[in-house]
C-alpha cells in the first residue's frame, strides 16, 4: 500500500511534520493540512511546495477547543491525526477550564472529525486513518490525568471505529505513542525515552498496510505491561 494523497489534523506538530515529509519523500501528491495555527501551517505548506515541485497542498485552520460546523472530508488516502496538547497538569487541577480545554482539544474536539471521516461510504473504499494517542491513557497517574484520561477516551472511542471497519478495506490504526522529541515533552521525559520524530515516521509508513492498536515504539508494549501492573502505593509516585 502507498499513499498518494494525505489529509493531517495537527499537521504542524512535531511528529506531522516528520510524517508528511516522509510521505512527500515516498511520493505522495496531495497534502491538506489543518492545524490551529495558520500562519505555521502556511509556512510548513510552502516548505512542502518548494521541497517537493508538482506537489499539491492545501490548508485550513481549526481550534478544538471551539467546535464548529463540520463537513465529511473529500476522499483521501490516509487521514492522520496527531492534534493534542500536554496542557498544565499542575493548573489543571485546581483550575476547571485548564481541565476542560485538555479534554477538549485531546479527545471531545476531536469526536466530530472521526465520525465525518468515517462514514458508511467512506469504509466501503481502501484507504486509512492513523490516530495518535498515548501510552498515558493505560494508567491514571497523579502526574497528568487529565491528559490520561482524555486519550484513554480517544483510544476507546477509535478502538470502536476500528471494530466496526473489521471486513471492510478502510484500516483504522491506534498509535499509543510514547515520549516523541517535541516542544510538547521537552523537559518533562528522560532523553533515553525519547524518539525521534523521523524514525517514528520511516517505522510507521514501512508497514502501512496495518490496522489495530499498537505501541510506538515497540517497546511501550513491555513497559506499559509492568506499569499497569504496578501497586498503588508505586503507581501513586509516577
Amino acid at each position: 500500500m502507498t499513499f498518494s494523497s494525505a489529509w493531517i489534523l495537527g499537521s504542524t506538530s512535531t511528529t506531522a511534520k516528520a510524517i508528511i515529509t516522509e510521505l512527500a519523500r515516498q511520493g505522495c501528491s496531495r497534502f491538506h493540512l489543518i492545524a490551529r495555527n495558520q500562519q505555521h501551517n502556511e509556512q510548513l505548506a510552502q516548505t512542502l511546495r518548494s521541497d517537493h515541485p508538482g506537489v499539491d497542498v492545501t490548508t485550513d485552520s481549526v481550534d478544538l477547543a471551539s467546535p464548529k460546523p463540520i463537513e465529511p472530508p473529500e476522499p483521501f488516502d490516509l487521514y492522520l491525526i496527531t492534534a493534542g496538547v500536554m496542557g498544565d497538569a499542575e493548573q489543571a487541577r485546581v483550575d476547571s477550564d485548564q481541565a476542560q480545554w485538555i479534554t477538549q482539544v485531546n479527545f471531545t474536539g476531536l469526536i466530530p472529525w472521526l465520525t465525518a471521516i468515517v462514514s458508511e461510504e467512506r469504509i466501503q473504499q481502501p484507504g486509512a486513518l492513523w490516530v495518535f494517542s498515548s501510552v498515558a491513557a493505560d494508567r491514571g497517574r497523579p502526574s497528568n490525568y487529565h491528559y490520561g484520561a482524555a486519550k484513554a477516551g480517544l483510544t476507546r472511542f477509535c478502538e470502536g471505529l476500528l471494530l466496526r471497519c473489521q471486513g471492510h478495506p478502510f484500516a483504522v490504526r491506534i498509535l499509543k505513542a510514547g515520549f516523541i522529541t517535541s516542544p510538547m515533552t521537552e523537559g518533562k521525559a528522560p532523553p533515553l525515552l525519547c524518539t525521534a520524530p523521523e524514525t517514528i515516521a520511516k517505522d510507521l509508513l514501512r508497514h502501512p498496510q496495518r490496522r489495530g492498536i499498537e505501541y510506538i515504539p515497540w517497546w511501550w508494549d513491555p513497559v506499559m505491561k509492568l506499569v499497569r501492573r504496578l501497586p498503588a502505593p508505586l503507581a501513586s509516585k509516577l
